[in-house]
């Protein structure tokens, strides 16, 4: 009797996971077809340049060590088709390694307004906010781009990014990118940016409206960065792009996602630092967002249609397995078309496609691994993600403390 409850609950048990997993592979397949339609639709709409909006803009970049080819990026904002602009770069020591590019790039450009500002002065736990605030006492201009020391743009660059300024309501416009890799570690992070991170902040932005932002690439108003308390709002979060977006909104001000492609160094170099990464943002986005977090299991398709397959093998269901990750896995793969190859005109992206299924795999491990913990590895620093996403900096006894 014992034995034959055993059994019959054991079914009841395996045939509701089954359940539940076909019901999560039905969701994925629905978010791959959002996906394909939310990327269809964005791009459909092209930015129309008015050739007299030109507001000045000034640039801020915040720097810190060397990217890949700091020269060439830095180089690629002093060459834009925009009449006024100043560039600002922040950094923290005089020693640091790009100061004598940036003073290369002053002599290079004479003609741009290019200051270098060199400040250790700290506003908080997270020292690039704290460079950016630095860079800002500088400003001229009322309207404020900050912009990653690692990316690179074209000379149509500010016209389109500022275009949306027109509108007066909006605040802050932000911009997708198409990742720079060099090796394998890096390619498989840039799919992941191309092919799932961008196809998540489209499908949001179609769903729910831009309320975010993202950190290559920020136009600000000053008068919106104002109203949320300047960068001192900002400066112990770890997401401060998504701060930058989300505060502003909630002061009245719009934010808009340019249809302007930027191009984005990729410098991971190890597995090691790819799990680090990925993990900073995993961790940082479950404290800021936990239910958005959660709710990414909707987007793991490919793991869990795998885990539906494996579940069904040998029974008498095997073929609908098959039939259900088939279905999954090709609906995930022709959004990553979609959204990276022919949204985004990402060349690893349409190389190595077939790096994907593997990619998600990596993906949905690290997602899992990211409910654990609030302790993240940044530039060499030790931090500790506090509710909400804030930083609270390791020291020694806080280590002890922690351990105790």
């Amino acid at each position: 009797m014992y034995i034959s409850t055993f059994f019959s609950t054991t079914s009841l048990s395996l045939i509701i996971i089954d359940l539940l997993l076909f019901i999560l592979c039905v969701s994925a397949v629905l978010f791959y077809c959002y996906g394909i339609y939310a990327a269809t639709e964005f791009f459909s709409h092209q930015t129309q340049i008015d050739p007299n909006f030109h507001p000045p803009v000034t640039i801020l970049k915040p720097i810190c060590g060397l990217d890949i080819d700091t020269y060439k990026n830095f180089a690629s904002f002093c060459q834009q088709d925009y009449p006024e602009y100043q560039i600002i770069f922040g950094v923290r020591d005089e020693i640091d390694p790009s100061v004598q590019i940036v003073k290369k790039i002053i002599d290079d450009f004479p003609e741009i307004d290019i200051r270098l500002v060199i400040s250790d002065r700290t506003i908080g736990t997270n020292l690039k906010v704290s460079n950016l605030a630095n860079a800002e006492a500088e400003a001229k201009y009322s309207l404020l781009l900050l912009a990653d020391s690692d990316v690179r743009v074209g000379p149509d660059y500010l016209r389109r990014v500022i275009q949306p300024m027109a509108d007066p309501t909006v605040g802050v416009v932000t911009c997708l990118y198409r990742p720079q890799v060099r090796g394998w570690v890096a390619i498989l992070e840039a799919i992941g940016i191309s092919t799932e991170y961008h196809a998540n902040v489209l499908v949001a932005r179609s769903v729910e409206g831009m309320n975010f932002a993202l950190g290559p690439t920020i136009a600000i108003r000053k008068s919106a960065l104002e109203a949320i308390g300047g960068f001192l709002a900002i400066a112990d979060y770890l997401a401060d792009d998504f701060q930058l977006g989300y505060l502003p909104t909630q002061e009245g001000y719009k934010v808009v996602l340019s249809d302007y492609i930027i191009d984005h160094a990729i410098t991971t170099e190890s597995f090691i630092d790819l799990i680090h990464r990925q993990t900073r943002w995993n961790c940082c986005t479950r404290v800021s967002r936990p239910w958005g977090y959660l709710g990414l299991i909707f987007t793991h398709g490919t793991a869990i249609s795998l885990l539906f397959l494996i579940s069904t093998v040998g029974s008498t269901f095997g073929w609908f397995g098959w039939m259900v990750a088939s279905l999954t896995w090709s609906m995930r793969l022709i959004m990553a078309w979609v959204v990276g190859v022919r949204s985004l005109k990402d060349p690893n992206a349409r190389k190595f496609l077939w790096l994907v299924p593997l990619r998600d795999l990596i993906s949905f491990v690290l997602w899992c691994y990211g409910f654990f913990g609030n302790t993240i590895e940044w530039r060499g620093r030790r931090l500790k993600l506090a509710k909400g996403g804030k930083l609270v900096e390791i020291t020694d006894n806080f280590a002890k403390l922690l351990s105790s």
